[in-house]
């Protein structure tokens, strides 16, 4: 049964007792009466330290339950030997080394280490590979100065074969306790207090075991010097960590796959990477140069080591660059980084490559009526069941919030509908549970595009593939609709009219006037001032034009807000350049302007959204259109702020430059109003013509 409230704190209880006998242990006479008090005293703390485990996995039920096993039966040997020894040295006055204590005392070490494995193994969901080179890089460091220090020496002393054997076995033993001691320490997971306590259980049986050896090997070992303090103090943490409450957590398996490299690590590594030049240089400089073998051995140990650190360290960036942290999928910048290379390998071959987009069904509802916790559960089984539909050579990647895309090498415009249907069943096949009592049926809309077939570039065949998708949604949602080939009228009318139209409605919603179309002439001039190029020009006027046409998403009540607006709405404006920038990306050819429509939002400081973007990763256009819009929309009467003066705009300009503005488009900008370069409309306040309905956001 688990421990009640008034079990809170038997782990205190227990340390305070256990201090009270360590003092108690030292100021009993050997005897009393002819009873043996100080060998009772002693025992009784080192197998308490047993006892209290085993209670402790009776209260906490850790799982699993193994490795506390195995550390219980490993102290309960140690009690057992130090049973032997005790009486051996005070009841019969037997003080010869070693005794027939040592086998016990050596034999509970591989129980202690088995325990220690197999709870760094529950801690670490991955491989632990970084904790494993920094324990190896400090075990081989401790090992060469136990080498030096304690091992060399005693086999250079003659001693006796037994004497030498249990000598050596004792530093051997505590070097491969130290390996898995660094190895939990170093490695990742929970650290709450019963961690602390079992490390501290570990550090000091290994220190008095050391000195113990030295002090055998010198002839100055006595029982019941201030070792004795030292391994029961040990004994007292072992029991206290057990008995502790957050005993449960040291087992759970940690949520990131390896500890982070921190500055505090950095520092260890390096100091414990420089030990054994400076014990080399020491040694020389001593004239005392020995074991020069065992030295250049760690260093190259060390060297190795260090190699393999950094070759795991870079292997980890790559794989977190391209990987989506919540679904373990490649990125979308990965999809897009490879699409050019499987077309040009295709087009090299004569082959075809297909790319497939699909969105999960009403998952806005899902998030609003299970809570985002439940919407991450279903994208994570949703990847689950897409990846088990891969093959070897495909790309699978989580392309947006709830958007799945997948590159397929080879497929043609005949395999393709088989594939897709396919991958559409297998999400829709069973209900994902996301809660003990609810299970939920999700479906996905499919778009697809064909290379050759449906178009020659990675913008092209998204472009179609996202049309595809759309007249999915249109026609129903859970269904599966093939890209085709743009005619002219799509390429050059149908769908860039429409979008113009948006944008004059969403101008009428927010300030009555051509808004936009300002926005968009001043982004031409701003950008041929700046230097840009006839083409980027152009595309920055056409993004100015659109920049705001995500807004027809946002409901009108929620733009037309005049109050402070909740976190939620917030989400929905800051959701608002992705939403234009897909619309603007369904129309062939106009990817570039989808993505400066995307992007500015984005602050020169990084601050900005939606992919908080800083500096020149911000494409150049962006920040000439939010130059642009910001200073028409500072002129422009709000429902929130009426408008500015010139000066006072050029004061915000001023305020934002370096911080939200990219401070050279501000310079350029600023000597366009001061030269008289800005149209005439552009230096003076606007005044609405029309009733106001919603705010700038």
């Amino acid at each position: 049964m688990r421990p009640g409230a008034a079990a809170r704190w038997p782990w205190v209880l227990y340390l305070a007792a256990g201090a009270v006998l360590v003092v108690l242990y030292y100021l009993a006479p050997v005897t009393a009466g002819g009873f043996p008090l100080r060998v009772v005293l002693y025992c009784l703390v080192s197998a308490s330290a047993a006892v209290a485990v085993i209670v402790g996995l009776a209260w906490h039920r850790p799982r699993p339950m193994l490795p506390w096993l195995l550390i219980a039966a490993s102290q309960l040997v140690y009690a057992l030997a130090d049973a032997i020894f005790y009486l051996l040295h005070y009841a019969l006055d037997i003080t010869a080394y070693p005794s027939l204590a040592d086998p016990f005392y050596l034999a509970h070490y591989p129980l202690a280490v088995a325990g220690i494995v197999l709870l760094i193994r529950r801690r670490t969901p991955g491989r632990g590979l970084a904790g494993l080179l920094d324990a190896g890089t400090l075990a081989v460091v401790a090992a060469m100065l136990s080498w030096l220090y304690v091992i060399g020496p005693q086999t250079r002393l003659g001693a006796p074969l037994l004497v030498e054997v249990v000598s050596l076995g004792y530093p051997v033993m505590d070097l491969a306790l130290l390996t898995v001691a660094l190895g939990l320490l170093l490695g990742p997971g929970a650290r709450p207090p019963a961690f602390l306590l079992f490390i501290g259980w570990l550090a000091a049986i290994m220190t008095a075991d050391t000195i113990y050896v030295v002090q055998q090997l010198n002839g100055t070992f006595q029982a019941g010097n201030f070792l004795d303090a030292i391994w029961l103090t040990g004994n007292l943490a072992l029991g206290a960590s057990a008995l502790h409450p957050t005993m449960r957590s040291m087992a759970e398996p940690s949520p990131v796959p390896d500890a982070p490299l921190s500055p505090f690590r950095i520092a260890g590594l390096s100091a414990a990477a420089l030990i054994a030049p400076t014990v080399l240089f020491v040694q020389w400089a001593s004239g005392l140069v020995r074991d020069v073998p065992v030295v250049a051995g760690t260093c190259a140990l060390l060297f190795a080591l260090t190699i393999a650190r950094l070759a795991a360290l870079v292997s980890d960036q790559r794989r977190l660059a391209i990987t989506d942290a919540l679904t373990g999928l490649h990125t979308r910048r990965f999809f897009e980084a490879q699409l050019p290379l499987e077309i040009a390998r295709a087009r090299r071959t004569g082959g075809s490559v297909a790319v497939l987009i699909a969105d999960v069904d009403h998952f806005k509802t899902i998030n609003d009526r299970d809570g985002h916790p439940a919407g991450d559960q279903v994208l994570v089984e949703l990847s689950a069941r897409l990846r088990g539909t891969v093959r070897a050579g495909e790309v699978l990647a989580r392309y947006g919030g709830e958007e799945f895309a997948l590159i397929l090498p080879g497929a043609t415009a005949e395999t393709l509908p088989i594939i897709a249907e396919r991958l559409r069943n297998e999400v829709s096949g069973t209900a994902i549970p996301v809660s003990a009592q609810r299970q939920i049926l999700v479906t996905v809309s499919v778009g697809t595009a064909v290379f050759p077939t449906h178009g020659t570039t990675p913008d092209d065949l998204v472009s179609i593939a996202d049309r595809a998708l759309y007249a999915a949604k249109a026609a129903g949602r859970d269904q599966v609709v093939f890209g085709r080939a743009p005619s002219r009228a799509d390429s050059t009318g149908g769908g860039l009219d429409y979008l113009h139209l948006v944008a004059d409605e969403v101008d009428a919603l927010l300030a009555g006037r051509q808004r936009s179309r300002a926005v968009a002439r001043l982004a031409r001039l701003l950008a041929v001032e700046s230097g840009l190029d006839d083409a980027s020009a152009g595309i920055a006027q056409l993004a100015g034009r659109l920049h705001d046409i995500g807004k027809i998403t946002v409901p009108r009540p929620v733009l037309a807000r005049r109050s402070e607006l909740t976190e939620a709405e917030w989400e929905l404006l800051r959701a608002v350049p992705a939403h234009g920038a897909r619309m603007v990306s369904i129309v062939p050819g106009h990817t570039a302007v989808a993505e400066v429509v995307r992007q500015h939002r984005e602050r020169w400081d990084g601050t900005g959204y939606p992919a908080g973007l800083r500096g020149t990763e911000i494409r150049a256009e962006a920040t000439v259109v939010a130059v642009c819009d910001a200073w028409v929309a500072m002129l422009s009467d709000r429902p929130y702020q009426a408008a500015l003066t010139a000066d006072q705009a050029r004061a915000q300009l001023l305020a934002g430059r370096g911080t939200q503005f990219d401070p050279t488009i501000v310079d350029v900008f600023l000597g366009l109003l001061d030269s008289g370069g800005l149209p005439p409309d552009q230096v003076a306040p606007r005044q609405r013509t029309a009733p106001v309905t919603a705010p700038q956001a």
